[in-house]
């Protein structure tokens, strides 16, 4: 075959293409299951480091396998929502089973556009509620964990990560423990427009639920404010009513008389 005719050229090109996407092809194959495996864990360090299940160096330190062990002995149930407040699903807990709703950016699209979404809860047997947000940071998509005390109003821990935040600036938001402890013992007020505010000079108010905005990061600040927002608005119908049940159960214990003072 004449190795200067155009046949040969395109029936060499045609092999070379061929033979590249088989072998990428077996490459994706074989990492998948890996790549999953990790997306996995690290879904559930940044839970359980919200949760205050253990410090989040701590998890991050241990292997995949340990990771999933904890979160089994430490979940006690997880389900999903609609945007209506009820329960659309259950999601596995069971040790080798683990399921997880860790696609957000389809979610946040549905929560945003007012369609059908599966919203995640997961719940610790410590009594910690876990949920999930995601929105627009300065130069991508910014996300993470919220947990809440057993009064589903306190905030317990928060986890938050991004894709490309300025180092030193919007990256913040995960690499500063200082930023995640601001907001342990904060609370969400349901039903209120906006629920919570993180913002310049916003604990000036004395607010309980405000948290000031990271210097320097403003619209990574912005970002995660209204990705906050968003989400809390779209559990609310949820929260907001066990927030008020936990209240009046609490109120009513509190108000009954103690037969042994009677």
């Amino acid at each position: 075959m004449n190795t200067n005719s155009n046949i040969y050229t395109v029936v060499y090109t045609t092999l070379i293409v061929v033979v590249v996407a088989a072998l990428l092809a077996f490459v994706a194959m074989k990492l998948g299951p890996a790549q999953q495996a990790n997306a996995k864990a690290e879904t559930l360090r940044q839970m359980m480091a919200a949760a205050q299940i253990k410090p989040a160096d701590e998890l991050y330190s241990s292997s995949n396998a340990d990771i999933l062990d904890l979160y089994a002995e430490s979940i006690q149930e997880a389900y999903t929502i609609g945007l209506d407040g009820q329960k659309n699903g259950e999601l596995s807990v069971a040790s080798g089973k683990i399921e997880l709703v860790s696609k957000l950016k389809p979610q946040n699209k549905g929560i945003l556009s007012g369609g059908e979404v599966t919203l995640p809860v997961y719940v610790f047997k410590s009594g910690i509620s876990v949920i999930p947000i995601y929105g627009a940071g300065l130069w991508g998509p910014v996300w993470g964990y919220v947990a809440f005390q057993p009064d589903l109003h306190t905030i317990a821990g928060v986890f938050f990560d991004h894709e490309s935040e300025t180092p030193g600036l919007g990256a913040k938001i995960k690499d500063e423990p200082w930023f995640r402890e601001k907001f342990v013992g904060k609370t969400v007020e349901w039903g209120d427009s906006p629920a919570f505010r993180l913002e310049k000079n916003a604990e000036e108010s004395g607010a309980g639920n405000v948290v000031d905005a990271i210097t320097g990061a403003t619209m990574t600040s912005k970002g995660l404010n209204e990705a906050l927002n968003v989400w809390f608005n779209a559990y609310e119908k949820h929260f907001g009513a066990g927030a008020l049940f936990h209240m009046l159960e609490n109120h009513a214990i509190e108000t009954t008389p103690n037969e042994e003072e009677e």
